[in-house]
């Protein structure tokens, strides 16, 4: 019996190796699209190489996109997701009834379909919230049209900043989301990592845009095994509201969400970054 196995390259001499058994693959108009299946980290799936979500470990992502957020601005009503085509993003958001509308927009309507049949841990809130609606347009192009003030909450759960994620990290871009956004209203952006220099040239250029167009622009980390590094980070930016100042951990408790990763000691500390990366922060991309 021959193993396979699945190789992502961090830089030209690290990469992760992960024992695979191969679940399909397609090639859609956007990108590669690959599902495997692994004892350790489950079912996960890759686009162009690069994974992105393992039944694992996609706990810690999915609740670290959305859950601070929620302890900031308790009265988050109207969201918009930008990506996050497997679903789990908008399951945590899900399960706020105080939400009243969730906008998702994925460009690739294979990603979700294929989650749908691979992930449904993820993918199942596309069949079950009926305050979801899905939109499989470009989120450039959906951002451009949003009206102003239209929602509370803007979550860009995108891929790397090449291919059909490149759009999500232009001035333009941010300047639109600011544009969107209620006078409470919060951005958070993937944001890459702080370690590898692929990712690390990208992280600094998105803060720069995001600091050049929001008031308030932090950046808070948390720890994904399966990403380069491990350690990876989000970007949260907003007109009124700091992450930190502004922090309601109590009105957040009150939810009653069970939760394996974010809680509010976490919060507070995911924003005390590393001083390499403070550093890193304010240079020049």
């Amino acid at each position: 019996m021959i193993d396979l196995w699945f190789s992502e390259n961090y830089t030209d001499d690290v990469r992760l190796s992960i024992k695979v058994e191969p679940l399909w693959s397609e090639q859609t108009k956007f990108q590669r699209i690959d599902f495997f299946k692994n004892p350790t980290f489950g079912t996960f799936f890759t686009l162009d190489g690069l994974i992105m979500v393992t039944e694992k470990d996609e706990f810690i992502y999915h609740e670290m996109i959305c859950h601070p957020a929620f302890a900031i601005n308790p009265g988050i009503q109207r969201v918009l997701i930008i990506g996050g085509g497997d679903g789990g993003t908008a399951r945590e958001v899900a399960r706020y009834p105080t939400v009243q509308q969730i906008d998702q927009v994925e460009i690739d309507e294979r990603v979700v379909r294929l989650c749908q049949q691979y992930l449904p841990q993820t993918a199942s809130v596309f069949a079950n919230e009926p305050r979801l609606q899905l939109h499989f347009v470009d989120g450039v192009e959906f951002i451009k049209n949003a009206p102003d003030g239209s929602y509370d909450l803007i979550l860009v759960d995108s891929t790397d900043p090449i291919g059909p994620g490149e759009g999500l990290f232009t001035l333009e871009f941010y300047r639109h989301c600011h544009r969107a956004l209620t006078a409470n209203g919060i951005l958070v952006n993937q944001h890459e990592s702080p370690y590898y220099p692929r990712e690390a040239q990208e992280m600094k250029r998105a803060h720069q845009k995001i600091k050049a167009t929001f008031p308030i622009a932090r950046v808070y980390q948390f720890f994904m095994p399966t990403y380069p590094s491990g350690h990876w980070l989000f970007g949260f930016a907003a007109k009124t509201l700091d992450p930190v100042t502004d922090f309601k951990p109590e009105r957040w408790q009150q939810f009653n969400l069970k939760t394996r990763y974010y809680n509010p000691g976490v919060h507070t500390a995911a924003f005390a970054l590393p001083t390499y990366v403070q550093e890193m922060l304010t240079e020049d991309a």
